[in-house]
């Protein structure tokens, strides 16, 4: 057994200071909290505060790193390379504190291939480090729509054609055989694109993409399956179509308007905002006719979260990293506040909801019983959330994977 020591342990759930902060480590579990019995190796920690770790539930670990164009990788990129640069991708991620993220879909050849899945295996086994993956595989687009390759550059007819087992899927039953088929292969939820989006080259990024059929379709197969649906969705007319079709969580909403927002509430339909790209997103690379776009949608964006919190919407964080760089995910919990929650609003969407989200009860707290997920920062986040940007100690599962006290 461990016991950590720190100054200050963070309940999210309800906001509470306990301090000094003490708590116990059997094997991959917290056994108890708030006392030190002598039974065990004391590790102190310093002047830090303990709290669960971080959850990211928009994350592209197989994409961005050093040395990607983000307009061809698509095309020169194989499956390999995608593997060595998510290795480095989900290091970086555990080390920023965050233990569990949702893969959210890929669009590149891979021949059918899961790769998010064999890279959450591999973590899993302890082969790399990394955080828990939820993968889903290959996110599920129309022929055109966005996340099929054309969304980064308008490639001629017949360059990089993806395959129904790949994600593009046209009709109700294409969409349901691509929904069973990464179900096969191993997604645990499944993504569908169900908007336009702002970097791609694939029309308005709030015209709806699938049919009201389509959808329905897409979340009857996955629901029956005990699978959740996340939708990439911009505007408001699609979001109520995706919401209404009983879809699970919607991706970023940036131009959500109240009444959607209302019927978000309502069904107790997930937000996850992803909204720190919008100030951080380097656009320097990208065509005129993006960066216009960007400058119209972004603006709009900004309102989006405190309109969704005033109203009750469930959210929970996901930074659509590599839209910000990969490892500095605390990024968004600084966007959150910024946008109007309260740091504890922001921490509580890393971890409570987000655990929610994914139907965890095992994490996102600091429990007896609960795995032993934990990290630690300076000072007092609940005063100061951008102390999050300096996480000193990583544990996930009892093993600790970085420990930087000073």
């Amino acid at each position: 057994m461990l016991t950590l020591k720190a100054a200050r342990v963070l309940h999210v759930e309800t906001g509470e200071l306990e301090s000094p902060g003490l708590v116990t480590v059997d094997g991959d579990r917290i056994t108890r909290g708030g006392e030190d019995t002598g039974e065990s190796e004391v590790l102190d920690l310093g002047d830090v505060t303990l709290l669960p770790g971080l959850m990211d539930m928009e994350v592209n670990l197989l994409m961005g790193g050093r040395g990607e164009t983000l307009a061809f990788s698509p095309v020169q990129d194989d499956p390999p390379l995608r593997m060595l640069r998510a290795v480095g991708n989900a290091r970086r991620t555990l080390r920023a504190g965050f233990t569990t993220v949702r893969n959210l879909g890929l669009f590149v050849k891979t021949g059918g291939y899961l790769l998010d899945v064999a890279l959450a295996k591999a973590i899993d086994a302890g082969w790399i480090d990394g955080p828990r993956i939820v993968p889903a595989g290959h996110a599920i687009t129309p022929t055109g729509g966005h996340l099929d390759p054309t969304m980064f550059a308008a490639y001629a007819p017949g360059i990089m054609p993806l395959s129904l087992e790949e994600g593009i899927a046209n009709g109700v039953d294409e969409v349901r055989k691509a929904v069973r088929y990464q179900i096969k292969h191993g997604a645990r939820l499944i993504k569908v694109c169900a908007s336009g989006g702002v970097m791609s080259h694939t029309g308005t990024p709030g015209a709806q993409h699938y049919s009201d059929e389509e959808l329905r379709a897409i979340v009857d197969e996955a629901h029956r399956r005990g699978l959740k649906v996340a939708a990439h969705t911009h505007g408001a007319d699609a979001v109520r179509s995706a919401v209404e079709a009983g879809i699970d969580c919607i991706e970023h909403g940036f131009l959500l308007d109240d009444d959607t927002i209302v019927l978000m509430a309502e069904r107790g339909t997930f937000l996850v905002p992803t909204t720190a790209l919008i100030d951080g997103m380097d656009m320097s690379h990208s065509a005129p006719e993006l960066v216009e776009k960007a400058a119209e949608i972004f603006p709009r964006a900004k309102t989006v979260v405190s309109r969704a919190g005033k109203a009750g919407v469930r959210m929970a964080l996901g930074t659509d990293a590599p839209a910000i760089p990969h490892g500095r995910g605390a990024q968004e919990l600084i966007a959150l506040v910024d946008r109007g929650m309260t740091p504890l609003e922001a921490l509580q969407a890393a971890t409570v909801n987000a655990a929610e989200l994914i139907d965890a009860d095992d994490r996102g707290r600091i429990a007896e019983g609960l795995l032993a997920d934990l990290i630690a920062v300076p000072g007092n986040p609940l005063e100061d959330v951008s102390v999050m940007a300096d996480v000193r100690f990583v544990m996930k599962g009892g093993k600790v994977f970085r420990d930087e006290r000073r």
